[in-house]
């Protein structure tokens, strides 16, 4: 079996599982979801406070979604992107664009948010290929420390998830260089103002450029909030326009990788809207399918378009599920049911309240660190000292453990882990992102929960420690 040995497929990993066969019983047997609760195979009742990974934002079981997959179904369920398009994907793409309000142009429609990260560096570097006269010297991105953007291979390049990422080293290629993020618990300095931070990174990033040589940069990408590596950490207010100002002046594009944090996820439909600026290209996923279908899309405004029409007239890409039918028809339905049902201010109500909730209630842990976040995307980071913010043992595992104890019986709760919060390898931190749907008894229910798994696992650290 290509040398990997029977126990050794059985096994699950932090980023994915490889199946042996159908039994796997070292992870929970999810049998079905409805709402907010997913129900085990053995009659557990877990409330999903994260949405998976920030996925499901209407809930599980939706019936008016489910109604307009079958639809589908029965008129088309696939067909090549290239030979036709269909009227479902022109549908969902003229939605996308519109729900810009005149800033984006066109919506190319992928399938996972790894999919679209990695198209949206090869539009990047298209677009000066395409501009007369081409500039062929652009071949370099610059990302964050703390960033994540995906699995494949140029989208793990620009990442900094060190504990996904080292493994592959040898597998990726060398034109991503990265800045400083904007995390203001862990990098504003002592008697620095917000507006100083801000120029203090904005002239990171024009050092960074000087450094590669102005000429080579096709872009800087970014997450609006960053997700799962970093915490939840959001930018400052004035941050990514001064970052804008600094790709302008050089001519480079601004790159947002919205997957988790978009599609209403913290507040506005798109992460972008709350931030000053408009990117060039916008990589969405996630809550845009809600795990109804496998979709993610970017979104490109007219400066990119207008190159690729008076150059090639198309973009150089494509892969066999791009604009699935299917998947196209679940999205769809999920952003007429997000707009209909104003999810999406019930995201900014709620999210506010949940952050607020969990103040209250860890703010004064000793090994609380840190709530932040923005919308329905809450971090909390944890700390072994609260004034030094010294991290936690990595070898401890506390994020982990922490997310194995909610999913026990009596706590009954989902909770996304996350590690190297501090400097990719050190700091443990938890991610919480509940469905769109959630009203404030829920925000209560899982507040509870939540703050009880943290605070029976440190209790019992301590214990084992006296």
């Amino acid at each position: 079996m290509n040398g990997i040995s029977s126990s050794a497929i059985s096994e699950t990993t932090e980023s994915g599982y490889i199946y042996k066969n159908v039994s796997n019983t070292s992870i929970p047997t999810l049998k079905s979801g409805s709402g907010i609760y997913l129900m085990m195979e053995n009659g557990q009742r877990i409330l999903d406070a994260t949405c998976g990974a920030a996925v499901s934002g209407i809930g599980h079981g939706n019936a008016r979604v489910k109604a307009a997959i079958v639809a589908q179904l029965d008129e088309v369920s696939y067909c090549h992107p290239g030979f036709f398009k269909t009227l479902i994907a022109e549908q969902l793409a003229s939605f996308l664009v519109k729900s810009t309000r005149g800033q984006m142009s066109r919506a190319l429609l992928t399938g996972s948010g790894s999919e679209a990260v990695e198209a949206a560096m090869k539009l990047a570097r298209q677009y000066f290929l395409e501009l007369s006269p081409p500039q062929p010297t652009r071949s370099r991105f610059i990302s964050r420390q703390g960033s994540w953007h995906g699995c494949t291979i140029a989208a793990l390049s620009a990442g900094d998830f060190r504990v996904r990422k080292n493994l592959f080293a040898p597998l990726l290629p060398d034109n991503v260089s990265r800045v400083s993020a904007c995390n203001v618990y862990r990098d504003l300095c002592e008697g620095e103002d917000i507006k100083d931070y801000v120029a203090r990174l904005a002239q990171e990033l024009e050092d960074e450029f000087q450094r590669l040589g102005v000429e080579t940069v096709c872009a800087f990408i970014a997450e609006p909030v960053a997700g799962s590596a970093l915490g939840c950490a959001p930018a400052v207010p004035g941050y990514f326009q001064a970052m804008k100002e600094v790709c302008d002046r050089h001519g480079a594009l601004l790159i947002f990788d919205e997957v988790m944090c978009g599609m209403g996820r913290t507040g506005t439909l798109h992460a972008w809207e709350q931030e000053g600026v408009v990117p060039d290209i916008a990589a969405i996923g996630k809550a845009l399918g809600c795990g109804y279908g496998t979709m993610s899309a970017l979104l490109i405004t007219d400066r990119v378009i207008s190159a690729l029409q008076r150059g090639r007239g198309y973009f150089a890409h494509g892969q066999t599920y791009q604009a699935s039918p299917i998947a196209c028809a679940a999205a769809l339905e999920v952003q007429r049911i997000v707009q209909e049902e104003n999810l999406v201010e019930n995201v900014r109500r709620m999210g506010f309240y949940l952050k607020h909730l969990f103040r209250e209630r860890l703010g004064g842990h000793p090994n609380v660190g840190d709530i932040r976040g923005r919308g329905l995307l809450c971090g909390i980071e944890f700390v072994a000292d609260k004034i030094s913010k010294e991290p936690l043992d990595a070898t401890l595992n506390v994020s982990k453990k922490i997310h194995l104890r909610g999913l026990k019986r009596g706590y009954d709760v989902t909770i996304f882990p996350g590690t190297g919060c501090v400097d990719g390898w050190n700091g443990d931190h938890i991610l919480l992102a509940p469905p769109f749907t959630v009203r404030e008894a829920d925000i209560e229910e899982i507040v509870d929960r939540v703050s009880r798994v943290i605070e029976d696992e440190f209790a019992e650290m301590a214990g084992s420690k006296n």
